[in-house]
């Protein structure tokens, strides 16, 4: 979630080319992850019992996920897939950029804050995650850009058939601005789930931290506007 960005407009990676039987076998393979981490959290997922519970032999799912933490950060990017196209049907409401954004993250905040152990095995496998997984870890990241780009767009390009995005390519500062909101989400869940901050705090510093959105936005005349 909180690697940076390599373009101006993230686009995601495609998935390698899977038959519909290899489909189903991997999205089995992830909600069989998802329940047993819902459950007990990151040390209940033991990947035998994830291929048990599959249907599918131990060889099998490690040719799909070569280790624990690359299943939980598939999983992890599977939950934020599911997450942005319920976003998406909703949009946020509020006027400003920044508001927009810190309303769509705190909303994403709200539905991992319903499964806490879920998410606190996956934060945890990212913060394990090595140099391995870095492609997963980025398609994380890239999704949670692509979340935040989003609420930036004004609220009449969510209501049209066309992708929801900024009206025009977002600014370095605003590239940099969604990198530290990244940064700072990213945080607020890890001091969240070791009771470390409220959930009080965590509204505020997320509607802090998005205000850097407007003050990037070129027509506010930040330093987007240069």
């Amino acid at each position: 979630m909180t690697t940076e960005s390599k373009a101006a407009r993230p686009a995601l990676p495609a998935s390698p080319l899977l038959t519909e039987r290899q489909e189903a076998r991997r999205r089995r393979i992830l909600h069989t992850s998802a329940k047993l981490a819902s459950r007990g959290g990151f040390d209940a997922v033991q990947m035998r019992e994830v291929a048990e519970s599959s249907g599918v032999a131990l060889g099998t799912l490690y040719r799909y996920f070569p280790s624990k933490v690359h299943l939980l950060v598939a999983t992890m990017q599977d939950q934020l897939q599911h997450m942005h196209e319920t976003l998406r049907k909703r949009p946020p409401s509020e006027q400003d950029p920044g508001a927009r954004v810190a309303q769509t993250l705190m909303r994403a905040f709200r539905a991992l804050q319903r499964e806490p152990h879920l998410a606190d095995a996956m934060v945890r496998a990212l913060t394990f995650a090595d140099r391995s997984v870095s492609p997963e870890v980025d398609t994380v990241s890239r999704l949670t850009t692509a979340i935040i780009l989003d609420a930036m767009a004004p609220p009449a390009a969510h209501r049209s058939q066309e992708p929801a995005r900024p009206a025009a390519p977002p600014t370095p500062e605003q590239l940099s601005a969604v990198r530290v909101i990244e940064h700072t989400w990213h945080s607020a869940l890890i001091t969240w789930l070791s009771g470390r901050a409220s959930i009080a705090q965590v509204k505020i510093d997320i509607e802090t931290v998005c205000r850097l959105i407007d003050l990037t936005t070129p027509e506010r005349g930040g330093q987007g506007g240069r």
